[in-house]
């Protein structure tokens, strides 16, 4: 069986085959062996009839045709009837580049240095909350890798809710990430606060969004034109919904290596940090094909709560885990109280394979 999806736009001097709808966007799903010059054709008629933009997705057993804008003005029972098609639906979620429906296969995330992200095995980021010194970020960047990382994370910028807080080294931050990655051969990850410094993230391999700038829509626009992956927190107090929207914007721009975390909500717990929504992983795996990592550090404010987060993610069907480490978090200049020693990892990486073997996962 085959999928299409358009998005159509009303079109004058149709009016025998325009049928008022509620302008909801539109999955038309194909019939089953239909010859590419066929799903050509029908593409073409439908641009011409109804003046759409289609998106095409050609999946192992698919092919997806999706078209942005509004449905309103489309007869899905003249559509419904035409030879090719098997079935037509209008769908209600707001988010189309992000929806499974308009794209059943998962998306796999695969980085030039080689590390992947949503092909089935788990991804490991590590590092410490705050970039210190290059011995500082050298030395963790060795450990986490020896205990099984695949990312290296380090915050050159930060955004603090006080204004006295450290603040990162910024530039020189990123120049001591490059290094540890010299050293080790470790992805970076780290997060931008601003469009201004985009320019400074050229060698960095995966930009993170923070939870602040979930909705940060001008800067979301901006990144929607860069070239490499988005690490997307959600935010303090988002929906997972509005997560979806925020990496439509990216994707709507053209960039569409959208990695999503799960980072801990505001609830009104106070014995942690967070409230981390395991049920997120699952929830957004069943709406978006995106991957999807949580973060058990920010969401739970406690190193001894990250190792038994890490492992329930694992079990939850987490695409990987972002951790933070710090070989002496007692004076670690942010986020001491949050971070593992290296030891301590690499005690919760040993745990995790177990669970991950039990499941039949690759780490």
């Amino acid at each position: 069986m085959g999928f299409a999806f358009f998005v159509p736009r009303a079109a004058a001097g149709h009016g025998s085959y325009i049928k008022k709808g509620k302008g909801k966007n539109m999955i038309i799903v194909l019939k089953a062996n239909r010859s590419k010059e066929q799903v050509k054709n029908f593409i073409s008629d439908l641009t011409d009839r109804y003046d759409v933009s289609v998106n095409t997705w050609v999946g192992t057993h698919s092919t997806v045709l999706g078209l942005i804008g509004d449905t309103a003005a489309v007869d899905s029972e003249y559509i419904a009837a035409q030879d090719i098609v098997e079935s037509v639906k209008r769908v209600q979620e707001p988010y189309k580049k992000a929806n499974r429906k308009f794209h059943p296969e998962d998306t796999v995330i695969k980085l030039p240095t080689g590390q992947v992200i949503g092909d089935g095995s788990l991804a490991l980021i590590a590092g410490p909350c705050s970039v210190e010194s290059e011995a500082q970020i050298c030395c963790v960047a060795e450990r986490v890798k020896a205990a099984g990382a695949t990312f290296l994370r380090g915050g050159a910028f930060k955004p603090r809710t006080s204004p006295y807080a450290f603040q990162g080294l910024k530039a020189e931050g990123l120049e001591l990430l490059k290094k540890a990655k010299e050293r080790t051969g470790l992805p970076i990850v780290t997060e931008i606060m601003s469009i201004g410094h985009l320019d400074l993230f050229e060698d960095v391999d995966v930009i993170q969004v923070g939870a602040r700038n979930m909705q940060n829509f001008e800067l979301l626009k901006e990144l929607g034109h860069v070239h490499k992956p988005i690490l997307l927190k959600r935010g303090l107090a988002n929906t997972i919904e509005e997560l979806l929207m925020s990496a439509e914007y990216i994707m709507a721009g053209g960039n569409e290596q959208v990695i999503l975390c799960e980072r801990g909500i505001r609830t009104f717990e106070k014995y942690t940090r967070n409230t981390l929504d395991l049920s997120a992983v699952p929830l957004i795996h069943e709406k978006t094909h995106l991957p999807v990592i949580v973060d058990p550090s920010h969401a739970t404010g406690k190193a001894n709560l990250v190792e038994p987060m890490m492992i329930a993610a694992v079990a939850a069907g987490a695409d990987g885990l972002e951790v933070e480490v710090h070989y002496d978090p007692r004076h670690a200049w942010s986020d001491g109280a949050q971070c593992l020693t290296p030891d301590a990892f690499a005690q919760a990486m040993a745990k995790c394979r177990q669970v991950a073997w039990a499941i039949g996962r690759d780490m």
